[in-house]
């Protein structure tokens, strides 16, 4: 497909990335010529250098011929008038990045008249990832699927975990919740397991399910953790906005540092019933004075990816139970994983993933057999995917044990009506089913491509 991005920025550096290696046709505009030399120089993608909310830029891109325009600027009024007017000039899809909380509420009606086909926020979408692991603090990372009903949880096997040196098939006596580990990143390797696979110590494991069979499977091996009721953000920006407005709505006690005068007046002033506190997190004596070992959860989210990890180790020293901290530059994913931090999320990630899974359900004649929601895991290595069982689905209502699927690849679980399956050989899948699809190496863009000889 023919996909022109607006804006080199670091969200636009990681699509061009991703769209570039699946084989897109992509153009890439920025007003800055350096960021653009720097993209057409590392990936096979073409660039313009000027204003992407003019007709003469938008026309020498040859908007009209694009398949996809995704306009990711910094500014949400550049991005909505780029994208009205690549819409206006004949781009067959427009997606826009939009940041600002004051658009929330009218997002929809935007998306509707403008004739938008996406509109994305990373922090609002950070917000609600950082919630899921309040939520869930036993928790490395949290993703769902089929509208909540099923979610995917990352854990660390530690000496003192009751899974060490445990083979997958002896699961079952350790605990009856109705869950898959369908993924084991270990030091160098990945591994799509089998019954076989055995647990080691520093192992993270990938495990799905409903959100109730996996509150139990950590019950009964001993992981589960009491709920979070305090919470300290450090940092007043976009994310610690939503995210405070989330967990106000489910009863936490929030309590909000801001080194900015005026923008913690701005969040005072928004969330009267919360504390927010001006001065500097960064510094230890404030936390300290500001009773951040009587926490229960610790969210960093300033704009410095080192002030992030620093205050997060601090307060992991503090004993506080959960740690977690923005990180925008994932260069480093590896090394992260070695500290003692909980959980980092990445907002640029987030919003790339939700774009390229949207291209690639487009990417299909039939849409409606496209990817409908996607997460990458383990350093982009494996990916997870959701898909809707179609009328049109070849190797529908057959059993699951006759199927020749792609090494490195497990059908995890399903979700039918109210019900949640973990599938075994037996399990058929039928029309209308979200049927969860893990991945390694292989990038799928429909369900059909899970069978082997299939492109």
């Amino acid at each position: 497909m023919r996909i022109v991005i607006l804006g080199a920025g670091k969200v636009g550096f990681t699509l061009c990335a991703q769209l570039a290696e699946e084989d897109h046709d992509v153009l890439v505009i920025d007003r800055e010529a350096d960021k653009i030399e720097r993209l057409v120089d590392r990936y096979d993608v073409l660039g313009i250098t000027g204003n992407g909310a003019t007709f003469q830029i938008l026309t020498e891109a040859q908007v009209e011929e694009a398949d996809i325009f995704i306009a990711v600027t910094d500014s949400d009024e550049l991005n909505l008038l780029a994208g009205l007017l690549a819409k206006r000039l004949g781009a067959g899809n427009c997606i826009v990045r939009v940041r600002n909380p004051e658009y929330l509420e009218q997002r929809e009606f935007m998306k509707e008249t403008m004739g938008l086909s996406m509109i994305v926020n990373p922090e609002l979408e950070a917000a609600f990832e950082i919630r899921r692991m309040i939520l869930f603090p036993s928790a490395v990372k949290v993703d769902t699927f089929a509208n909540g009903r099923i979610e995917l949880a990352e854990f660390r096997i530690t000496a003192k975990s009751s899974l060490m040196g445990k083979f997958l098939y002896q699961l079952p006596k350790l605990s009856k919740a109705k869950v898959l580990i369908c993924a084991i990143s270990r030091q160098e390797e990945i591994l799509i397991p089998d019954g076989n696979a055995q647990l080691q110590e520093n192992d993270r494991i990938y495990v799905i399910g409903q959100h109730q069979n996996l509150v139990r499977f950590c019950r009964d091996i001993r992981l589960f953790e009491q709920k979070i009721q305090r919470v300290m953000i450090v940092g007043g920006g976009r994310i610690a906005y939503y995210l405070a407005t989330q967990l106000a709505e489910l009863g936490l006690t929030v309590k909000i540092i801001e080194s900015q005068q005026q923008r913690a007046q701005e969040l005072s002033e928004k969330f009267p019933h919360l504390t927010v506190i001006h001065s500097d997190g960064s510094d230890e004596v404030v936390l300290e004075e500001e009773g951040l070992a009587r926490m229960d959860a610790f969210v960093a989210l300033t704009g410095l990816d080192e002030e992030n990890i620093v205050m997060s180790l601090y307060a992991k020293q503090q004993k506080v139970k959960k740690t977690i901290a923005k990180v925008t530059r994932m260069d480093f994913a590896q090394v992260l994983e070695q500290l003692a931090i909980d959980s980092v999320v990445s907002p640029k990630s987030i919003i790339a993933n939700q774009i390229l899974s949207y291209v690639r359900a487009k990417d299909l004649q039939d849409e409606s057999s496209g990817v409908r929601r996607m997460y990458r895991l383990i350093h982009d290595q494996v990916e997870a995917l959701e898909f809707v069982v179609t009328e049109s689905c070849s190797f529908k209502n057959q059993p699951l044990k006759t199927l020749n699927t792609k090494e490195n690849l497990l059908i995890a679980a399903i979700s039918r009506g109210k019900q949640t399956i973990v599938p075994d050989g037996e399990t058929v899948l039928r029309p209308g089913d979200h049927v969860i699809i893990v991945a390694k190496e292989e990038k799928i863009h429909s369900l059909e491509m899970i069978l082997k000889g299939t492109r």
